[in-house]
């Protein structure tokens, strides 16, 4: 039996696994397949609108330090009731740190109350609400992307001002809300599944045991996946394999779920690998995909089927052993990776960081960027700061030049793995990147880790390094004083964007997909009775 994390699918059901050879029912339709359905949750509300009723660190600290005023204690007196200094106590109070359980129960009783009291969700008065509201602003999205410093709310800030700053605070959300009808609804969406990827690591066991329920019945017993053995995958689940020249121009692949028919192109592209076509179609129907109803459920079908394409091009255990042995040997090597299971660079660097954190405790950094600077797929679980809009979403913004996703261009040698050390506001970075060709022009595929982790990769060598200081505007953003003056009202460009990014949100069920030349496709590919 396989079940599902309802952390991952909160809306899914645990459904039982097949791993027996299928066999052809009468309407020729293919039997159920392997599936756990495991999912991604659906999108969330905007972090920026935090539920009151909601108890957190903020509103525990608020209250601790109303019933403390009343008490007439001071901070130093407390400290020293509950044995803490008086640091870690000012830390509580202004809700920089969560208290543990006993910690409570000692202030609780320091303070003639409970600890239910302390934890009730609602702030203690109306002023300390006003502080709560203003402090949780500050550490949204809004203040981060405007360059606005957070400041310390005093005694002597009045009530108007807080109201003022929360008012302006609220009608740019509003704007930016409104703003999210289309493309920034993508973009919200993109935000909140990848912060799910960044609590789980970006790791996901049930794809990983479907992956390999997969492969066991297909007799695989380690080593690189071929294609033959792919064919064996899409045979045992009922379908069968047909190369066509007349593939719609907008898909890789066109299935047939009555007929049990998976379609793809006579020629590949070079630059893609011809085993992922077949299992992302798969994908869909192993994982029980139906129609997305809105773009999120696009968004989201789309990462499940990507995991689930690599978790079989390279798989799980002989994967482990490779990085494990590679980590020993101080030498872990995006190209090797790449080499050593026949995948694209682009999909040994998104295999990587599923296994970097979970197997390896290695945390990690992903970009894919256009040759135009702009981020297409980003993912972090190490605390660098990619750059992003109010809403915390990072697709579509511009990455610093200076990064290793944009030096990475610059390069003359394309052939040869391209290593940087970027200093930045946040730490010191390390990055392997590397310049891949697609229809829309050129793409950087950059992986990178905190300095602290660079002794196990090959490269760490590299002499080049350079200086970031965004999100400050002087660093790449903001042209210097004279360039400024000289073309500020002479200058009128012509963006470079792929046309992906400027249609966020096409229309049809299927993002980018003619739907009618599909179904023509179809219709004369059809077997006749």
């Amino acid at each position: 039996m396989v079940t599902v994390d309802r952390r991952i699918a909160r809306v899914s059901r645990p459904q039982t696994a097949t791993t027996a050879a299928p066999a052809r029912t009468g309407s020729g339709r293919p039997p159920a397949a392997t599936n756990p359905r495991a999912g991604l949750p659906r999108p969330l509300p905007s972090p920026s609108a935090t539920d009151p009723d909601d108890v957190d660190a903020l509103t525990i600290g608020a209250r601790i330090r109303d019933r403390r005023t009343r008490a007439g204690l001071t901070l130093s007196q407390l400290a020293e009731a509950v044995d803490r200094a008086p640091s870690q106590l000012s830390a509580i109070e202004n809700g920089h740190r969560e208290p543990k359980l006993s910690m409570l129960r000692s202030i609780a009783q320091a303070l003639g109350t409970t600890v239910d009291d302390l934890m009730k969700p609602q702030a203690p008065n109306a002023r300390a609400r006003l502080e709560i509201e203003v402090e949780r602003a500050q550490r949204g999205g809004v203040f981060a992307a405007l360059g606005v410093r957070p400041f310390r709310v005093g005694k002597g800030t009045s009530d108007e001002v807080l109201r003022a700053m929360l008012a302006l605070h609220r009608e740019i959300v509003h704007l930016h809300s409104e703003r999210a009808a289309t493309p920034e609804e993508a973009r919200r969406a993109n935000a909140v599944l990848r912060a799910e990827m960044r609590e789980r690591g970006n790791y996901f066991a049930d794809l990983e045991r479907v992956a390999g329920e997969l492969l066991d019945a297909v007799g695989h017993t380690g080593g690189p996946v071929s294609h033959q053995l792919v064919a064996d995958i899409a045979h045992h689940l009922g379908y069968s394999l047909h190369y066509v020249s007349d593939l719609p121009h907008s898909t890789r692949s066109v299935t047939d779920r009555e007929h049990g028919r998976i379609y793809l192109p006579t020629e590949n592209s070079p630059a893609r690998d011809s085993r992922s076509p077949i299992l992302q179609a798969l994908a869909s129907r192993i994982l029980e995909h139906a129609e997305p109803a809105d773009y999120p459920e696009f968004l989201r079908q789309r990462i499940q089927t990507n995991y689930l394409t690599a978790a079989i091009l390279l798989p799980e255990t002989v994967t482990v052993r490779y990085l494990t042995e590679a980590k020993a040997a101080r030498r872990i090597s995006m190209e090797e990776l790449r080499d050593h299971f026949a995948v694209s660079y682009e999909t040994a660097a998104h295999r990587f960081t599923n296994l970097a954190t979970s197997h390896l405790g290695i945390p990690v950094h992903f970009m894919k960027v256009h040759e135009s600077g702009t981020i297409i797929k980003a993912y972090e679980n190490d605390a660098v700061r990619f750059p992003s809009d109010a809403l915390g979403a990072i697709e579509g913004t511009t990455v610093c030049r200076f990064w290793t996703a944009r030096t990475v261009f610059d390069v003359d040698d394309r052939y040869s793995p391209w290593y940087q050390y970027t200093d930045t506001p946040t730490g010191t970075y390390w990055c392997t990147s590397r310049v891949e060709k697609a229809k829309e022009g050129e793409y950087s595929v950059s992986v990178g880790v905190p300095f602290d982790q660079v002794k196990w990769f090959r490269g760490r060598e590299t002499p080049h390094r350079t200086k970031s200081r965004c999100p400050d505007e002087a660093c790449c953003r903001r042209p210097p004083e004279q360039l400024e003056r000289r073309w500020r009202d002479a200058a009128w460009p012509s963006a470079r964007t792929p046309t992906s990014l400027l249609a966020a949100l096409p229309t049809g069920s299927f993002p980018g997909v003619d739907t009618t030349e599909v179904y023509q496709f179809l219709e004369a590919h059809a077997p006749r009775e």
